[in-house]
């Protein structure tokens, strides 16, 4: 199976260094030196990782045969492709690959049937379970245990505890203010 694992940015410097948009969990493991990566498109790959390191925050790549600026300026916006075996887990237990959740029934813990996952959409602040409704229409789930109760890979399905409003429109509001009725006149 074939995993993004980043995508190639700017080049740094002049001896060849590009910075990279990481796209794993585990770049320690997917984008250590040595790695060969195939890449999309495909013509300018495959890639070895010659050397890396972080600057200011940034994860910088060397490839080998690459060794000046206009050719790590030729490789921007190259996805980087790592092959990865189907049975392979994540290390730690709550932790799951994307191929893992993609098309997973998702149901609330009552057994009402939601949808399926159809894509995971990772943001800044939290993933969110891209989940197709039976009537065609979407819905976005946060990927958090305040929500995600439990993923059961045998029973390829995520139970959810959703608050009022996320998959209907039965919101609650709340307010603050007292009613007016309440209120002494002064």
């Amino acid at each position: 199976m074939q995993l993004v694992v980043a995508r190639i940015g700017r080049a740094h410097g002049i001896k060849g260094e590009v910075t990279v948009e990481v796209r794993t969990d585990e770049p320690e493991l997917r984008l250590a030196p040595g790695a060969v990566l195939t890449t999309d498109p495909a013509s300018a790959g495959p890639l070895t990782i010659e050397t890396g390191r972080v600057h200011s925050g940034r994860l910088l790549l060397r490839f080998a045969g690459v060794s000046d600026r206009t050719g790590a300026e030729a490789l921007r916006n190259t996805l980087l492709i790592a092959d990865v075996d189907p049975e392979e887990l994540p290390e730690g237990e709550d932790e799951y690959y994307d191929h893992q959740l993609i098309d997973l029934d998702v149901v609330t813990a009552d057994g009402a049937e939601v949808g399926r996952i159809t894509e995971i959409s990772h943001l800044p602040t939290q993933d969110l379970f891209i989940v197709e409704r039976p009537d065609g229409s979407e819905v976005m789930i946060p990927f958090v245990e305040e929500i995600v109760a439990e993923i059961d890979l045998e029973e390829q399905k995520a139970v959810i505890t959703p608050p009022p409003g996320l998959i209907d429109d039965r919101a609650e509001i709340a307010s603050s203010r007292e009613d007016d009725s309440s209120r002494e006149e002064a």
